[in-house]
């Protein structure tokens, strides 16, 4: 990236933001004034009227889609360390880790809960290691749409299923309650409701139990894809190789 400091970074990002808005309808948008045919321009009164209101209404797209920008630079950062981790461990050294650090994790809660409990958080580190691997798995198959798609909800269910079943069964624990009952009343009367879901799920689920487990399983799904939508932003408006 050409030197500018965070000003400079900022403007450029902005412009590639719009320039990838107007490719979307016009050809030759994007980075392309340093090309043998240069950037399109519009050419009768026509064009330039249809131009300028597809450069107008993408101002507004921007301003949203920017801040998510700043978050995929630092969901990338982190996928990087995890992609080096892969690469130097290997899919089989990341499940083998990932099975270290839950085992651990499920020996430390047998201390603390009875038999049922401690059976039910090693069911669910099991579950984690098994997803860890199908994410490095997927991931390794390489394509953006399967990294999105499979890799990044896999590992945020690897990361988020067992302690969340160990608050099942750990009082001291249950702050994750808490907060899990507010989420849950937030998404059924702000986010679901403008899909018609909230009733549907109020009627047949009830929040107790494994409905939590279900409930996170649910919220680390969309969040794993959210993220994989923000890094492909970052490649997308600034490549790994003009860093």
């Amino acid at each position: 990236m050409a030197n500018g400091g965070l000003v400079g970074a900022i403007r450029v990002d902005v412009v590639r933001l719009h320039e990838t808005w107007m490719e979307l309808v016009f050809p030759r948008q994007r980075s392309a004034a340093h090309s043998v045919l240069g950037k399109w321009q519009p050419r009768n009164r026509a064009d330039r009227i249809k131009y300028r209101i597809w450069g107008a209404m993408g101002a507004p797209v921007v301003a949203v889609l920017y801040p998510l920008l700043l978050i995929g630079f630092a969901a990338r950062f982190n996928a990087r360390r995890l992609d080096s981790a892969r690469a130097r461990f290997g899919g089989i050294g990341i499940v083998l880790l990932v099975a270290l650090l839950w085992g651990l994790f499920t020996a430390a809660t047998r201390l603390r809960l009875a038999f049922g409990g401690s059976v039910a958080v090693a069911a669910a580190s099991a579950v984690a290691v098994v997803s860890a691997g199908l994410a490095a798995a997927f991931s390794r198959i390489g394509g953006r749409l399967t990294t999105v798609v499979f890799a990044y909800p896999m590992a945020m269910n690897a990361l988020f299923l067992p302690p969340v079943v160990a608050a099942l069964y750990d009082p001291s624990l249950g702050v994750v309650f808490e907060r899990s009952t507010a989420i849950a009343i937030f998404l059924l009367d702000e986010v679901l409701v403008l899909v018609g879901l909230d009733e549907y799920l109020r009627a047949n689920f009830t929040l107790e139990g494994m409905g939590y487990v279900l409930m996170w399983i649910g919220i680390a799904t969309p969040l794993g894809w959210f993220l994989g939508f923000v890094v492909t932003l970052a490649d997308l408006v600034r490549p790994q190789s003009d860093e």
